[in-house]
């Protein structure tokens, strides 16, 4: 796996990450890859690099009474702020999660759940950002994440 930041990653790599380098259980969660977000557009003072992943509904994924488990929730948004990192970085980099705080808002069942992950802040040994998970039904928000990662050598 190469560690020098390259001077694209785009969606094909993100995908290749996504499944080369996680766990089979994150795997098994079945994630893909919307959006890479590692360009700004013009005159845009308030972008941020990121990325979009969108989990499948399964039911394997819901407690009783068919909600999507935060175990499964909390997954996503700590997978898509790893992809937001790499793409804000242009390229692969080891890290670990340091911190992560997730805020349910709503239940979410028998629907896709998006993740909107953004980079606040890209650094040398840390890194922090936000994750907005969203309904893929009505878009409307299902929690509210923020984490930071330690950037590790290598």
């Amino acid at each position: 796996m190469p560690t020098q930041p390259t001077t694209e990653f785009g969606i094909e790599e993100a995908r290749r990450v996504l499944g080369d380098v996680f766990a089979p259980w994150v795997q098994d969660l079945g994630l893909s890859v919307e959006r890479i977000d590692h360009e700004p557009p013009p005159n845009d003072q308030d972008w941020q690099p990121g990325a979009v992943l969108r989990m499948a509904f399964s039911e394997r994924l819901c407690r009783s009474g068919g909600v999507v488990c935060g175990q499964a929730l909390m997954a996503l948004a700590d997978t898509s702020m790893v992809i937001a990192i790499l793409a804000a970085n242009r390229g692969y980099r080891p890290m670990t999660t340091v911190d992560q705080t997730t805020h349910f808002m709503r239940a979410v069942s028998s629907s896709d759940v998006l993740a909107d992950a953004k980079v606040v802040r890209l650094g040398r040994t840390m890194s922090f950002g936000r994750v907005t998970l969203l309904s893929a039904i009505d878009h409307k928000p299902v929690a509210m994440v923020s984490s930071a990662f330690a950037m590790l050598p290598g």
